[in-house]
Parts: C-alpha cells; structure tokens; sequence
C-alpha cells in the first residue's frame, strides 16, 4: 500500500508518525516486505486461478467422458441382448443425471445436490426391482431398500423447501460469472 504512493523515506515517516500501536510498531523494513509480499501476490494470484479453473475443466470432462463412455457401452450392452430391463433403463436414467450434474456444475461452478440424492434414489430403485425380482420372498431388505428411498426423497424435500423459503440473492449468481466480470 505505502510502495506504491510514497519514496521510501516518506514511508519510515508516515510509519512512525501514525497513531495506532499496530502501525507505530511496524518498522521500515516491515513495510516494504508487506509492499513486496503484495507484489508477488499480485503476480502469483492469477496463475493459482488458472490453474485451479484448469483443473476443474479437466476433470469435469474426465467425468463427462466417463459417463458417456459408460452409457454407450451400456447401450450396446442392451442392444447385444436384444432387449431392455427396467433395470437397464434405470442405469441409462442414472448416467442422465450424472450428466445433467457434470453440465450444471460446468455452467454454474455450484455442485447440485440433489442430482446427487436423484441418483441415490434411482440407483436405490433399480436395486429394489433387482432384488424383488430374484428374491421368491419379500423380506427385511426390501424395507431397508424402501426406507432408504424415503430418507433420501425426504432430503430432496428438506432441500427444495430451505432453497425455496430461503435462498440468497448470492445463490442465484454464478462464482464464475463473478470472476470473470472483475
């Protein structure tokens, strides 16, 4: 702050001259290390954020990819036999959401939650209809399965309802918008 509006001798008298202990313990050589460590900053700052928004492109395409590559060998899977379970059909359905939570967080930089509690509970459902089909009894599994499914369309409701009645007008902007406007 001081290097760059006042020579150094002004600085030592500005420093010393100041009233509040904090400032009138800090000597000249302080000064221009706090000056030079915000010049480093300034310069290294920019490569951080390069680097970081770097990252997460790459790894949102890694998981993009994945999830493409997975869904289309499941497809051919299903073409290979001829037809499609429900349980087929479910797992399309999973690699959709997936895809859907890789393109928002893409779009947004904000990881949705609930893609994520959609997938449980569809991945929840796909093993239910898996296990009444093999199962000749019903049994306990089937209501910790149903339990389960109901814990998580439960939080999907807590969710939706605590974004709706209180969400912040900071939720509606996107961070990278932000970062990309300064």
């Amino acid at each position: 702050m001081f290097g760059k509006l006042l020579r150094p001798e002004q600085q030592r008298r500005m420093v010393f001259s100041q009233g509040a202990p904090r400032e009138r313990d800090m000597g000249y050589e302080t000064v221009l290390k706090t000056s030079a460590t915000q010049r480093i900053r300034e310069r290294v700052d920019p490569i951080g954020h390069f680097l970081a928004e770097g990252f997460h492109f790459l790894g949102l395409f890694a998981i993009g990819g994945a999830t493409v590559w997975a869904a289309v060998k499941a497809f051919f899977d299903m073409s290979a036999k001829g037809h499609a379970s429900i349980e087929d059909l479910l797992l399309l359905f999973i690699y959709l959401e997936l895809g859907s939570m890789v393109g928002i967080y893409f779009r947004t930089n904000h990881m949705p939650v609930r893609f994520l509690l959609y997938v449980g509970i569809t991945a929840l459902t796909r093993h239910m209809i898996g296990y009444v089909q093999k199962e000749s009894a019903p049994d306990f599994g089937i209501l910790i399965l149903a339990g389960g499914t109901l814990i998580l369309a439960l939080a999907v409701f807590i969710i939706r309802y605590a974004s709706f009645h209180y969400s912040t007008s900071e939720q509606s902007e996107s961070p990278r918008e932000a970062i990309h406007s300064d």
